[in-house]
């Protein structure tokens, strides 16, 4: 199998590419930094031949909201034509659980718009929607504090590891495509306030942590299960809060 991982250099990516190349498979890293461009369509069209998969796993350099929506959709649009240009079989593509529940969020309603254009793309595809990652609970806290508290939402959130979720995107690559969209999440479930508060205790930071329901998550107040899979059987990560954190140390 040929893949091209977008966002082959970042976060994911980078360890979907390793996943893969362990496996056996040519895998070609996809970045600005490699000649491909995405968003300009630079390099793309070349990098797709004979490529069978494309691992769609990119992040937005910019959150703010026209940004992000110009992101993923230039992106989208770009890869969508030469995809199915080249006749590639299967565009696996990572997103978000409960895009369609936050109209307020501006990353979100730019991730749901990326997978409009994948639906309609004619090409085959498998969208892998992951709950928030506990490498962002930095982000998290950075974003919520102010002075030495910390305000965070009492909904919930089932984090899962990095690690888990480009074994999940790599998995589906490795399959054949199911046209729909899947959810993974980490094996547990807590409100964002006690898991702040155990995740900055073990860091050692001692700001007081404040649980209000009306609490903005970047730029969204959360209802309890916003961020959580409802009315799916999600694939469940391995890797626990307490042994991500373990590795963390």
């Amino acid at each position: 199998m040929k893949a091209l991982v977008v966002g082959g250099s970042g976060l994911i990516g980078s360890q979907v590419c390793k996943i893969l190349q362990d496996a056996g498979h040519e895998v070609i890293a996809a970045s600005r930094r490699t000649g491909i461009d995405t968003v300009t369509g630079e390099g793309l069209a070349a990098s797709l031949e004979g490529v069978d998969v494309i691992v769609d796993v990119p992040n937005s350099p910019s959150f703010e909201e026209a940004a992000v929506l110009d992101f993923f959709t230039k992106s989208s649009t770009n890869i969508a034509r030469e995809a199915k240009s080249a006749g590639v079989k299967h565009w696996v593509a990572l997103s978000v659980v409960g895009i369609d529940r936050l109209p307020t969020n501006s990353y979100f309603k730019a991730k749901l718009a990326q997978e409009e254009i994948i639906n309609a793309s004619g090409v085959p595809f498998t969208i892998v929607r992951a709950t928030q990652f506990l490498e962002f609970l930095d982000a998290i806290a950075y974003t919520s504090t102010q002075g030495d508290v910390v305000t965070v939402s009492t909904a919930y959130l089932q984090p899962i590891a990095a690690e888990d979720v480009a074994k999940f995107v790599a998995e589906a690559a490795l399959e054949k495509a199911q046209n729909q969209t899947n959810d993974v999440a980490g094996p547990e479930a807590f409100r964002t306030v006690d898991v702040m508060t155990s995740y900055l205790k073990a860091k050692g930071n001692g700001s007081k942590v404040v649980g209000d329901p009306e609490a903005s998550y970047f730029g969204s107040r959360l209802e309890p299960n916003s961020l959580v899979p409802v009315g799916t059987e999600p694939k469940l990560g391995s890797i626990t809060f307490e042994a991500w954190l373990a590795s963390q140390a």
